[in-house]
């Protein structure tokens, strides 16, 4: 969280006495605070919903190599592209979109932090970040599972930068799959289950001691102060339900799943490894619906990565210049990511819910923040939409000189998951061509 801002008070000519931050972080706890639109009201932990709609969405922060992904035909008649081949038993299942990217949003790597926010020049020395597609769902449907969101990556969750609050602060991501199993399917023992009731207790008492303090200090305030701290109060009573929603589930069983705890892969760079992994445990949160909401960074080191064939590190690779053996070997490596996808959507077509498949019912949102890595070119991104209940099969071509609002598309997803939203990020409409099944 950013650290507050004092400012002067016209009422009074000194400087304020709180802000907003200041009066949380003063308690000791730190708080998102959603925008008063957003907040809904809360049903019970485990309360019936509609028909569940899910979405996935995976970014690889290197780009991919446009000669292999990138269909040359446009429409419904297209030619899969050596990558798209991989997924050739999909291709009636999803969209292949180019001519997308985020408007201002320039600095190459830098740009991994927008690719879920669109939020303009991320190498700015002001840059603020904005909250994520994933976030912005999950305030308003993410009290339906026990787990308003799940947020992956493959290596070092430090480097993971795809979910970010509605304050511009990234959250934290899991890269051990043994935790994640854990956390969404075993029980925890007598002893973890009463120090997390002893934490959710704690966590009341904190929000208690914040609102005697705040209503304290409300008296003394100017009426322009007064309407600031009723948005306060409006954000203190929404952590209160999550609070005890979460008290609620906690009391509820996990559900059981017929497969054994995975084992962590120890090497950082069998990626592909670790990828199916996650896409596995992606399957079972979804299926058993203990989210809806998933994000997955396949991020990387700078080592030679796992792969038969393969000697150099991802990122050398990604900068390849058109040198034909490193092309070779960033080919390898992309189609391993490809074939997990492929995997990963098989699980889902064959998985049945209440007649329809998994895949049916969950958008699989694939891409990039990049073009090629040889390039850092953030214009004309590679992404690929699949399942989700879109009319697919075709390659949405748009104009690559005047790209759209990748944000477009996230309001078609949107819509499509039920949210009555017209607009997101940079976005100016919906996506120009996609369609409802």
């Amino acid at each position: 969280m950013s650290r507050p801002q004092h400012r002067r008070s016209a009422f009074s000519g000194r400087r304020s006495l709180l802000s907003r931050r200041t009066l949380l972080k003063s308690a000791g706890v730190a708080l998102a605070l959603p925008a008063l639109e957003a907040m809904r009201p809360l049903a019970r932990a485990g309360e019936a919903s509609p028909k569940p709609r899910r979405m996935l969405a995976v970014m690889t922060p290197l780009g991919l190599y446009p000669a292999n992904f990138l269909p040359e035909q446009s429409g419904r008649d297209y030619t899969p592209s050596p990558y798209l081949a991989v997924l050739k038993d999909f291709q009636q299942q999803m969209t292949i979109c180019s001519g997308l990217s985020h408007p201002d949003c320039d600095g190459g790597h830098a740009s991994e932090a927008c690719f879920l926010t669109s939020a303009p020049q991320p190498t700015s020395p002001t840059f603020r970040n904005t909250i994520s597609l994933d976030q912005y769902m999950a305030e308003r449907v993410g009290h339906h599972t026990r787990f308003p969101y799940l947020n992956l990556t493959t290596v070092q969750p430090r480097t993971a930068r795809l979910s970010w609050t509605r304050n511009g602060v990234r959250n934290p991501a899991e890269v051990q799959p043994s935790r994640v199993f854990a956390k969404l399917f075993l029980a925890g023992s007598p002893q973890e289950k009463l120090a997390q009731e002893r934490e959710l207790q704690e966590g009341k008492s904190i929000l208690d001691a914040v609102r005697i303090q705040a209503k304290q200090i409300e008296r003394t305030l100017p009426p322009g102060d007064r309407r600031k701290m009723d948005e306060y109060f409006s954000s203190v009573r929404a952590l209160e339900q999550r609070l005890a929603m979460n008290q609620e589930w906690a009391r509820k069983p996990k559900p059981q799943v017929d497969v054994p705890p995975p084992k962590d892969i120890a090497d950082a760079t069998d990626i592909i490894g670790r990828l199916h992994m996650l896409y596995d445990l992606v399957h079972l949160a979804f299926q058993t619906d203990s989210t809806r909401l998933v994000t997955l960074q396949v991020s990387y080191i700078t080592a030679p990565l796992k792969l038969a064939g393969v000697t150099g590190d991802w990122h050398s690779l990604s900068h390849h210049n058109q040198r034909p053996d490193t092309v070779a070997q960033l080919t390898l490596f992309e189609m391993a990511m490809f074939k997990a996808l492929r995997d990963l959507l098989g699980k889902l077509q064959a998985t049945d819910e209440a007649g329809e498949s998994l895949l049916d019912r969950t958008m699989v949102l694939f891409g990039s923040n990049l073009n090629d890595g040889a390039t850092h070119s953030t214009r004309n991104l590679p992404i690929v939409l699949a399942g989700g209940g879109f009319r697919h099969g075709q390659h949405l071509a748009g104009n690559r000189e005047q790209n759209q609002p990748l944000s477009n598309l996230f309001v078609s997803m949107m819509q499509r998951f039920g949210l009555e939203e017209s607009s997101f990020g940079s976005s100016t409409g919906t996506l120009t061509g996609l369609e409802l099944a």
